[in-house]
């Protein structure tokens, strides 16, 4: 399909459809509408148009799946901060393209089978994957379901595929250089008992910033957590209690982890940050309330939806799908729960 055959069509000339796709003054809006509809029913996409009206992107289906498991994304997974967030920014900006967004959420080990009947009885224009407990085997199943397939929150560098991710890395790398530039140097690690890739880069990132300045994390100050509770943990309050030197500040791998640490400090009767600071990642909306607000890692939750949500848009546009792996940084958001070490001295 041409222009010459949308004008053929149309009953207009050549001049006339290309000032139509290009929104130029020239033709009455009747006959800009009239080519318009002419060149969606027949599927022509035109590389010009500059109307608010996107033949080949508005009306479509983009579908939003999360991938459940029993220990990070759970049935009641959108009812979590961080979740819940990221959710919201996805929507906003799908509606924003004109588009509207079906939210699904599958057991993983169901995955392929159950993405292909939703595909099958109501097929999408782009799947958005969140992917924390993905491996690179069930990518590549879903990627024979469908093309255009967008992996959220998680990346694997050897997989072919779309990826949109928080750069861990750099997040568990400005946390680590943020307690050393407060004069830490004996700093305790606060893990995750489920081990996943974005755990994994960020403890990278926290060992190589404090290698940098010659120091380690000593087992002794690693703590395994479950990562989404937000209460007093019995293991870690005794954990702590029996140290003969307690650690200046802790880093955890989440703000879920960091919130429950505060409170099994407090009960205890240590203070944050007095006795000792803690620092999360992600910068969830409970970080903001926990007294005493809690020194974390700014995951930009707005830019993740909107790099996602363009790649879906871009790939409808393409007639080859490049898939590309790109990362949103991260900042440190400074609050009350980390002081100078010279300071706590001071109490």
């Amino acid at each position: 399909m041409k222009i010459d055959d949308i004008a053929r069509l149309a009953g207009v000339s050549k001049a006339a459809v290309s000032l139509a796709f290009n929104n130029k003054p020239g033709v009455s809006e009747q006959t800009r509408e009239h080519i318009l509809n002419i060149a969606q029913a027949h599927g022509y996409k035109p590389r010009t148009i500059k109307t608010g009206r996107e033949v080949q992107k508005s009306n479509a289906i983009i579908r939003f799946v999360a991938c459940k498991n029993t220990d990070i994304i759970t049935e009641h997974y959108d009812s979590l901060p961080f979740f819940n967030e990221l959710i919201h920014h996805i929507t906003d900006q799908v509606k924003q393209h004109g588009n509207t967004l079906v939210i699904s959420s599958i057991d993983v080990q169901d995955l392929q089978y159950e993405l292909q009947a939703l595909e099958k009885e109501q097929p999408s224009a782009g799947i958005l994957l969140l992917g924390i407990n993905l491996t690179p085997p069930m990518i590549e199943a879903i990627q024979s379901i469908h093309a255009n397939v967008v992996i959220l929150d998680t990346a694997f560098e050897h997989v072919d595929a779309n990826f949109v991710s928080i750069n861990n890395s750099l997040g568990g790398y400005q946390a680590g250089k943020h307690l050393v530039k407060l004069g830490h140097s004996h700093i305790g690690y606060v893990k995750s008992s489920t081990r996943i890739p974005n755990f994994i880069k960020r403890e990278e990132g926290f060992r190589t910033a404090l290698a940098e300045h010659h120091l380690t994390i000593d087992e002794a100050l690693t703590f395994d957590l479950q990562p989404m509770l937000v209460m007093p943990q019995e293991h870690l309050q005794q954990s702590i209690s029996l140290l003969h030197e307690r650690p200046t500040a802790i880093f955890c791998e989440n703000d879920y982890m960091a919130i429950s640490t505060i409170k099994s400090l407090q009960n205890i009767g240590l203070r944050v940050p007095e006795d000792i600071s803690v620092m999360g990642f992600d910068n969830i909306f409970e970080a903001k309330v926990i007294s005493p607000e809690l020194t974390t890692v700014h995951v930009k939750k707005d830019m993740l939806a909107k790099t996602a949500v363009n790649r879906i848009m871009d790939n409808l546009d393409s007639v080859q799908k490049n898939a590309a792996h790109i990362y949103v940084n991260t900042e440190i958001v400074e609050r009350r729960s980390c002081m100078p070490i010279a300071a706590s001295n001071q109490f």
